[in-house]
């Protein structure tokens, strides 16, 4: 993991840290936690979390409250839109911007790319020319999971203040609110015989301030923690956590924005679907002035988010690391 005083020169250090992650091996033995939230003890849930957040970067949450009907019904139209024929998925295609729908978009990169991009929050921002009216319940199904998405992300930004000592609602507040974008990315990895050749999300952390992820039954996706790769074991309804970069700046480097890949399945279709919550990309993000001081000056210059993702994508496009 990169030393955090230089985390901010995005572009000369990517380079170095992903050679670094390349070379690891997966062999650890160590499990990536899980946090079972109907534990009634705060406490307890807010000692959790923030471990978990400082340790790893990366955790999966079970009995968090969003129905397991609605989970599945959401993997469901997701996977039937994958299924259609490519002309009607081009209904929803890309026009310029990141959202629609883009199939192997990395060119001569050895990654396999499918996948489906659009905001589902705030509403303001939502266009919906890029949600697919195939399958029908699309729409209603994603619509309500986004309800559930935004209640546990709040619940879950709650406890992560709390055990900064902070007011509860203040990372929530400092990612913007109500104007926080939630964006739905869709994964499609078709099985592939040759894992040597295809992976199908490089080593990468998430831009944004927090990922909430559900994947389906075929496990692929990989963290990295002390130079080594873990396997993400796969639990039925569990919601994977993912501490991103605004995250990690905010708390002046407390909390970790986990390194982490995708792999594909040699026989079976890998699917994910990753809600990315980030502030406008007009919000100027940097460590909290509550988290800093003489004894703890800040590591990381404070950005306009838009500018932050320039340098990061500047950075990605040099490494051929593909926007996940």
């Amino acid at each position: 993991m990169e030393d955090e005083r230089d985390h901010d020169t995005i572009s000369s250090s990517l380079a170095s840290l992903s050679k670094q992650l390349a070379g690891t091996k997966l062999e650890g033995s160590a499990d990536i936690p899980v946090v079972d939230l109907s534990v009634s003890d705060e406490y307890f849930l807010v000692h959790e979390v923030v471990k978990a957040s400082e340790e790893w970067g990366i955790f999966q949450v079970v009995n968090h409250g969003i129905p397991e009907e609605l989970m599945r019904q959401l993997q469901v139209v997701g996977k039937q839109f994958f299924d259609l024929p490519e002309a009607e998925k081009e209904m929803v295609a890309k026009e310029g911007d990141f959202e629609g729908y883009k199939r192997k978009y990395l060119g001569g990169i050895n990654h396999w790319d499918e996948h489906l991009f659009h905001r589902l929050s705030p509403p303001s921002m939502i266009n919906y020319k890029y949600w697919p009216k195939n399958p029908p319940q699309y729409r209603e199904v994603t619509e309500e999971y986004t309800k559930h998405m935004k209640r546990l992300t709040e619940k879950i930004l709650g406890w992560l203040s709390e055990g900064l000592g902070l007011p509860r609602e203040a990372l929530t507040q400092s990612i913007g609110g109500d104007t926080a974008e939630y964006v739905l990315r869709v994964n499609c990895y078709p099985p592939n015989q040759d894992l040597g050749l295809v992976l199908g999300a490089a080593a990468h952390s998430d831009m944004g301030a927090i990922t909430l992820l559900i994947p389906n039954e075929v496990p692929g996706l990989q963290a990295s923690k002390d130079e080594q790769w873990f396997d993400l074991n796969y639990i039925n309804s569990a919601v994977v956590v993912i501490i991103a970069d605004q995250l990690m700046r905010m708390t002046n480097g407390r909390f970790k924005n986990v390194f982490h890949r995708a792999k594909t399945d040699k026989e079976r279709l890998r699917i994910s679907w990753p809600v990315f919550v980030a502030p406008r990309v007009d919000m100027s993000v940097g460590p909290l002035p509550e988290l800093t001081g003489d004894e703890n000056p800040p590591k990381f210059e404070t950005l306009v988010y838009n500018d932050y993702i320039d340098q990061k994508l500047k950075g990605w496009a040099l490494e051929d690391l593909p926007v996940y």
